[in-house]
């Protein structure tokens, strides 16, 4: 083996133009794949076109109508809505809205279509028409209607009318989501900003789905253009002060750079759509990335400072290093690859795209690298530093206190990982921005003012043609609409059956003693269709009822909630059915909030399978790389001791578990076990081919890559500490987390494996034959 690594780096100096010149041509083919990236910022993408979750959701949408819309809340600063002054603003507002692109239907207090009794006759029309012209009696009148009214109360109408919205549904043609879905936003904002400095008396919030998955994107597309380049920024900063200076650091700049065209290019050519989610990606790679080069660059400069020749530097640098790293980017690759046991696709494909940057890396790493620094002047070579002096300091201390760091890093990590069972798995999609963002300011007002913020749909079938008419299905619907509004947790219901207890009342002279359902089927389907031969297009009951009246769509608004309640009520709900409603059919609540609380929920099923079988392969392929059963054991032990720590801490910190920090596992482990990987690698080098005892061994491991480990592992927290600013919760917890898991297997490595290993060795009798 020696040998082969001798070989190989001596061919890597003798062929350095030839080796930088086809690293920049393979690197630039597999760039070209960048031309086949596409953009998308459908949430849909996360779900495969088999969940049963998104069939459903989509059969929903196909029997109805889709669920994504613009809302416009109004929050006059009077706080009043019924008003000469306001109401005719809000009409024309609502006049305005339906020219926004791809709107399919407006629903607002103005166009409310009110019903009410004439003699024999039925009259429907919009509730509030021309209200500049209401005398006070009439806006007393269209309030009382509009407060009494619960298709409005709490959906469009606040409870004290100081508040009142405008629903748009969005129709996206789905020809390019990526256009088409800021095209419609930014024209719903340009609507509403337009209507502020034409009334600056009155503020305009925009929230509802739609304006919602498009800040999902924005929120990426902020993160990758500016704290990409801070990231970039930082680390440049620290290679130059801690490594190697400008030389070794625009080296490591380049292969970083290199390392994440090559892996976007290829994820092109794989097919791979531009997410929301995976445009992380670049950050992540250019992060991971700079393990190898420091690594490679710390050892170059250390036998430059011995006083060995440049080549020969650089050749034995590449030797001792060339193992631990190509084990070191394996078990990344391998760490990053088990993202694909995710359910969610985007996860998959940033997990393959990221593992691809890992291998560009460790190639450019070992070949394009130091072919570079073969032809660049050295530069002024500093003497052996403090930093070095520091850390040979650190080992000695080590191994003096072996006996005391063992018991007491042994006892602070149990009392850490203590904390794990702190977290829950949680989730509040609706906190997934911070407050700088309109769409989480928007939310907020609208929960605090107005309404819930998470849909459940249910299709309640008859079994039949025109069987919604049935007195028994309508009162079990209506009995199951009164539940859920007897629930805490629910803001408002929407139901056919309120509508078919205001035509009773109406068609029995708008007597009050008759607001209730029909009690024949004929008198039932009657009203219904008298009722829709009157209601103008647009605001017609398709987004209630099926085409042949066999089914009809109940619509519950949530208040923001966590996963776990949003299961439990769901739950109670189809409990509910079950026993009270046998012969409905139904299907599950069913809606956006739902598919991604299912998808969290399976997530983490999928993820600890995942990381179980990355486990087994990563602590498989040290044990045969390192050559030691014993010793592949033994690093299981301080490989997961870090991940533990850190999810220990979580606990403390947040406690919550989501979509984002399941993922956390996988991604880490493989860096976690970089640092492991080297330290044990440089430890069995001393034993095995220096003879030197376990504590000489430690000290030569510290002396030799104690430095790249800190300077790695600061560069790599740093990295993700910028990613941990983003005002984007899924990357800013995410950052946070993988940075206090990097930082937990910094101080593993160094104050618990050395110990460990020399009690082990005491306990095989120092025969580094047994290890």
């Amino acid at each position: 083996m020696r040998e082969l690594e001798q070989k190989f780096a001596g061919g890597v100096v003798r062929f350095r133009w030839w080796i930088i010149v086809i690293s920049l041509i393979l690197v630039a083919l597999a760039a070209s794949g960048v031309r086949h990236l596409t953009v998308t910022n459908s949430y849909r993408v996360y779900f495969g076109p088999d969940d049963p979750h998104r069939v459903a959701y989509e059969y929903l949408e196909k029997v109805y109508t889709k669920d994504d819309s613009v809302m416009f809340v109004f929050a006059p600063k009077n706080g009043e809505i019924f008003t000469r002054e306001f109401l005719p603003l809000l009409e024309s507002f609502t006049e305005s809205a339906w020219q926004l692109p791809y709107s399919s239907r407006v629903d607002s207090i103005t166009n409310f279509q009110h019903t009410e009794a004439s003699g024999d006759d039925l009259i429907v029309a919009d509730l509030i028409r021309d209200a500049s012209n209401f005398s006070d009696a009439e806006l007393e009148r269209v309030k009382s209607i509009a407060l009494a009214e619960p298709r409005l109360v709490k959906l469009l109408l606040a409870e004290d009318a100081r508040v009142a919205a405008i629903n748009v549904n969005i129709r996206l043609p789905g020809i390019d989501e990526a256009q088409e879905l800021p095209f419609a936003v930014k024209a719903a904002r340009d609507l509403a900003a337009e209507f502020m400095t034409m009334n600056p008396e009155v503020k305009v919030y925009i929230s509802g789905m739609t304006p919602f998955h498009n800040s999902v994107t924005e929120a990426a597309v902020n993160d990758l253009t500016k704290l990409g380049p801070i990231s970039l920024g930082v680390m440049f900063f620290l290679l130059v002060i801690l490594a190697g200076g400008l030389i070794g650091t625009l080296t490591t700049i380049m292969v970083i750079l290199l390392s994440v065209t090559g892996a976007m290019g290829m994820s092109g050519y794989l097919g791979f759509p531009i997410t929301p989610t995976g445009a992380g990606a670049p950050n992540i790679i250019l992060t991971v990335a700079v393990a190898n080069s420091v690594h490679i660059l710390i050892s170059y400069f250390h036998e430059l400072r011995e006083g060995i020749p440049k080549h020969k530097a650089i050749e034995e640098s590449l030797r001792i290093n060339i193992n631990p790293i190509s084990l070191a980017s394996i078990t990344t690759a391998i760490g990053f690859m088990s993202m694909n046991f995710s359910e969610a696709p985007p996860f998959q494909q940033m997990g393959t795209t990221i593992a691809i940057g890992v291998i560009f890396s460790f190639g450019l790493s070992i070949t394009f690298l130091p072919a570079l620094l073969a032809i660049l002047p050295t530069g002024r070579i500093r003497h052996r530093s403090m930093e070095d002096n520091w850390v040979s300091g650190l080992g000695d201390f080590v191994v003096r206190r072996r006996r005391g760091l063992l018991w007491g890093m042994s006892a602070l990590i149990i009392a850490v990982v203590a904390n794990v069972p702190r977290n829950e798995i949680n989730d509040r999609f609706y906190q997934i921005f911070d407050e700088t963002y309109e769409t989480r300011v928007a939310m907020d007002f609208v929960l605090d003012n107005l309404t819930g913020i998470y849909v459940v749909n249910y299709s309640l079938d008859s079994g039949e043609p025109g069987g919604i008419a049935e007195p028994e299905f309508l009162r079990l619907a209506h009995g199951f609409t009164e539940w859920w509004r007897a629930q805490p947790e629910t803001e408002h219901v929407s139901s056919i059956t309120d509508t078919m207890k205001r035509l009773n009342k109406n068609m029995h002279g708008d007597d009050d003693a008759m607001y209730k359902l029909p009690d024949s089927r004929e008198l039932a389907a009657q009203y219904l269709l008298l009722y829709e031969m009157s209601l103008p297009y647009g605001l017609d009951l398709n987004n209630e009822i099926n085409v042949d009246k066999s089914a009809t769509r109940v619509i519950a608004t949530l208040q923001g909630m966590s996963m776990k309640e949003t299961l439990d009520i769901t739950r109670r709900a189809e409990m509910w059915l079950d026993e009270h409603a046998p012969s409905i059919g139904y299907n599950n609540g069913s809606g956006m909030v739902m598919m991604f609380t299912h998808l969290m929920r399976s997530n983490v099923v999928t993820m600890i399978t995942g990381t179980t079988v990355a486990l087994g392969l990563i602590s498989f392929v040290i044990m045969m790389a390192l050559r030691s059963v014993k010793i592949g054991a033994l690093s299981i032990i301080t490989n997961m001791a870090p991940i533990g720590m850190g999810f220990g801490i979580w606990g403390m910190l947040s406690g919550e578990i989501g979509m984002a920090l399941s993922m956390v596992v996988g991604m880490t482990f493989g860096i976690v076990v970089d640092d492991t990987v080297h330290f044990l690698s440089k430890y069995l080098r001393a034993r095995r081919e220096q003879g030197m005892s376990p504590e000489e061994a430690v000290k030569y491991a510290f002396k030799t890559v104690g430095r790249a480990l800190i300077v790695t592992s600061i560069v790599l927290v740093a990295g993700f500490l910028v990613l941990s600013t983003s005002h984007f919760s899924m990357n800013a917890n995410m950052g946070l987390a993988v940075a206090i898991v990097i930082a937990c297997a910094l101080f593993t490595v160094l104050l618990f494996l050395p110990p460990l290993l020399m009690k082990l060795e005491k306990h095989f009798g120092g025969d580094a034959a047994r290890l």
